[in-house]
């Protein structure tokens, strides 16, 4: 019987995978590739119980890719029972509201997007395209980053720049994570017990990438992030939102030019740029637990503009009946979420210290006091959305 999915996530330089039951979430197989083209290249994948580690120095893509499908082709009653391959695609523009079954008219619109997202779409890509070889027989399926923010209004999206630029170029603010805020605001819903289509709710997905979505009754209000994964909140080595009077004066004044610029915010800002010592916030807040000032002004700036957007979002949902923190910081950083919210106890959050220091994981996700307006932790699984939007479309 097929009911197992293989959903691909192809990076620059990474790809991670994972065969799964989209009806139970169960993983047969789980894996990632990393540092692909480099001398430091490795795998390590959980088959079963069994885990697994190797070198692969200077591996390429299309050879990780064939040690996927071989890996997937030995192990016992996976290959026969795969439904479809679903592929994360970071960027859909605005031709996608959905998933999508992938053929040559699909394929040929997510081209056309690589101008919009020129780091993340020619890899996903090359990860359809070698899938496609390795099981010509089974269906290809596109889940989008960007399809669950098209319900935002144009009030949401469109920049205050010429709309002859959207018109003719469709410049404009698209956001990401969709699969990730789409997930977590279903299963928010779910442990509170309510209707999703009768919900307001804020979702916060903080990992290396941050981006924040505010959902009303189910459907994307607004975002954080817009044109590019650059804009909004205060990342690993993004910036987030700076004055775009930074880059005149970089470049007149600094002899930037527009690939420095490119880099020094995308690369070489965010924590990484405050804090001076890492991207990665656990050695951020060891550093500023000893008194680094600057770790603790990052950690400080970090929550700041985090609750900034929050509040502004009661604009577009005109109440909130719950803040949803998920992604590797969101899950994981008691420091992250109480920082967060003593910012907007306006707003009537209280943390219950308790709650919040076991990651809300003995109260149903909750990390707030009875009176409080609720703050909940829920464990995000892009992975599993992929799946059964794979499976649906297929079935």
């Amino acid at each position: 019987m097929k009911h197992l999915v293989l959903v691909l996530n192809c990076g620059s330089s990474s790809i991670k995978f994972a065969v799964i039951n989209p009806s139970t979430g169960e993983l047969s197989l789980s894996g990632l590739i990393q540092r692909i083209g480099s001398a430091n290249a490795n795998i390590r994948y959980k088959l079963g119980d069994q885990v697994t580690e190797r070198e692969l120095p200077d591996i390429d893509y299309q050879g990780s890719m064939g040690l996927i499908t071989e890996i997937i082709n030995t192990s016992r009653g996976i290959t026969e029972s795969l439904l479809a391959v679903g592929h994360r695609v970071v960027h859909g523009g605005e031709q996608f509201t959905t998933s999508a079954v992938i053929g040559e008219q699909v394929l040929r619109e997510i081209r056309h997007c690589i101008t919009l997202a020129p780091l993340h779409n020619p890899a996903n890509i090359t990860g359809i395209e070698e899938a496609t070889a390795a099981f010509p027989n089974l269906p290809q399926i596109a889940v989008f980053d960007t399809a669950f923010h098209q319900t935002m209004p144009e009030t949401a999206y469109i920049y205050p720049i010429p709309y002859e630029l959207y018109q003719d170029h469709r410049i404009r603010r698209y956001g990401f994570h969709g699969t990730s805020h789409r997930f977590v605001s279903k299963a928010a819903a779910t442990l509170l017990g309510k209707d999703l289509h009768h919900c307001a709710m804020v979702t916060a997905h903080l990992g290396n990438g941050c981006s924040t979505a505010a959902i009303l009754n189910g459907k994307s209000m607004d975002t954080s992030m817009g044109l590019t994964p650059l804009e909004g909140l205060v990342m690993g080595t993004r910036s987030g939102d700076v004055d775009p009077g930074l880059y005149q004066y970089l470049a007149e004044h600094l002899d930037y030019t527009a690939t420095d610029i490119a880099t020094l915010l995308n690369k070489k800002s965010g924590m990484l740029g405050l804090s001076g010592i890492d991207s990665d916030l656990r050695p951020i807040e060891t550093q500023a637990e000893k008194g680094d000032r600057r770790c603790k002004l990052a950690l400080e700036i970090f929550c700041y503009r985090l609750a900034k957007y929050i509040a502004s979002y009661l604009a577009p949902l005109g109440r909130l009946d719950a803040l949803v923190f998920t992604g590797g910081i969101g899950e994981n950083s008691r420091v992250i979420r109480k920082g967060t919210l003593q910012w907007l106890s306006a707003l009537g959050f209280t943390v219950d210290q308790e709650r919040n220091q076991t990651n809300g994981k003995h109260s149903n996700g909750i990390i707030t006091t009875e009176s409080s307006t609720i703050a909940m932790v829920v464990p995000t699984n892009e992975e599993l959305m992929i799946a059964q939007d794979a499976a649906a479309l297929v079935t």
